[in-house]
């Protein structure tokens, strides 16, 4: 079951971060255009994308440090057990949260590689939803210190980050996560703008992380779960 949300040409795309849609295009050598259509006798199209802005991503703490962290060299196991949990954002003042208290309900006792969260509602209009400036749900601080004790690597959300969108560039998520003031944990991932089907239960999944093998701090993804059977 394929949890991620692609990367296609056109304001349709999915995005955020206040920056224009991403762009697949054939280029052009001396005025003609190299496609098939157009004459060329290949397709041969450029695309233009943020990987944080344009759909499913998976990142590493170089997102949010100044040395650099590569992707391509920190992911090198691909399979997980996963838990699937639904969740409901709290309101907050002004905000709806993902508390630890509604983490410790849905995850209970269980002991899990990655976490995978649905919030609802969860309408289809989240594969082509224009973020900037909707102040989307994230999570709290105590939420991620949560998931930090309970062992999770790999955080997986259908939200365009785990931080609030407008935060004085503190993201205090990212930093806990990954524990930017400690022992950085430097194969810890976090992937945001996926899309899990209501079609898909909550409970426990192999999840195969597929990344794009970009020498940067994130790349398009495709995770795929997989059920366990009895």
């Amino acid at each position: 079951m394929d949890i991620s949300i692609p990367i296609r040409h056109g304001e349709k795309n999915v995005n955020a971060w206040y920056i224009g849609p991403p762009k697949i295009e054939p280029e052009q050598f001396d005025g003609d255009i190299v496609s098939v259509s157009e004459g060329a006798s290949v397709n041969f199209n450029t695309i233009t994308f943020n990987p944080h802005s344009h759909g499913t991503h998976t990142e590493t703490v170089g997102h949010v440090v100044a040395e650099k962290h590569s992707i391509n060299k920190a992911l090198k196991q691909f399979f997980f057990l996963a838990e699937v949990i639904t969740v409901a954002p709290e309101k907050s003042n002004e905000d709806f949260v993902i508390s630890a208290k509604q983490l410790r309900f849905a995850i209970g006792n269980k002991l899990r590689e990655a976490i995978v969260i649905r919030t609802i509602p969860n309408q289809k209009d989240k594969k082509t939803k224009q973020y900037s400036n909707t102040n989307w749900p994230y999570l709290t601080q105590d939420a991620i210190e949560y998931l930090v004790k309970k062992g999770v690597k790999h955080l997986l959300i259908d939200q365009p980050s785990v931080d609030r969108e407008r935060d004085e560039g503190e993201l205090r998520s990212h930093h806990t996560f990954w524990n930017t003031k400690g022992t950085i944990r430097k194969n810890a991932t976090i992937t945001e703008f996926i899309y899990v089907s209501n079609k898909i239960d909550d409970g426990c999944y192999m999840l195969n992380l597929q990344i794009a093998p970009f020498e940067n701090d994130a790349t398009p993804s495709k995770p795929i779960l997989y059920k366990i059977m009895d």
